[in-house]
């Protein structure tokens, strides 16, 4: 199974390669049986059909307010095998277009990206 940023989650079964788009760097963890990880949802990429996944919420106005990247957490339990990444995509957005934004002229998220490409710090 893979998913990412929402919940979505795909079944893949079968002969053959599949080939699942991620962010960062990837991480291959095997679990054993009734190991258990607790992980950001978005940071899931794939988990073999062996694997216990379950969606808790994290409670507390503290995290409702100030949470950061989200208020949910995924538990994911062996035995298995899952690979999570290290950039979700939201997360890579949100930071190009803070850096973005840190530019004093206006623009497009493209004029800041364009500046980086071509080393102009101003």
């Amino acid at each position: 199974m893979f998913g990412g940023e929402g919940f979505i989650m795909e079944k893949l079964e079968g002969d053959g390669m599949a080939f699942v788009h991620s962010g960062g760097m990837i991480i291959e963890k095997k679990l054993n049986s009734g190991e258990l990880i607790k992980i950001d949802t978005g940071c899931i990429v794939a988990f073999t059909h062996d694997i216990h996944y379950d969606i808790q919420f994290i409670g507390g106005i503290k995290n409702t307010i100030f949470g950061g990247e989200g208020l949910f957490f995924a538990t994911i339990q062996g035995p298995g095998t899952v690979w999570v990444q290290s950039l979700p995509v939201s997360r890579l957005a949100g930071r190009m277009m803070a850096y973005a934004n840190n530019g004093k002229e206006e623009g497009s998220v493209l004029g800041g990206l364009g500046r980086l490409l071509d080393g102009d710090n101003r």
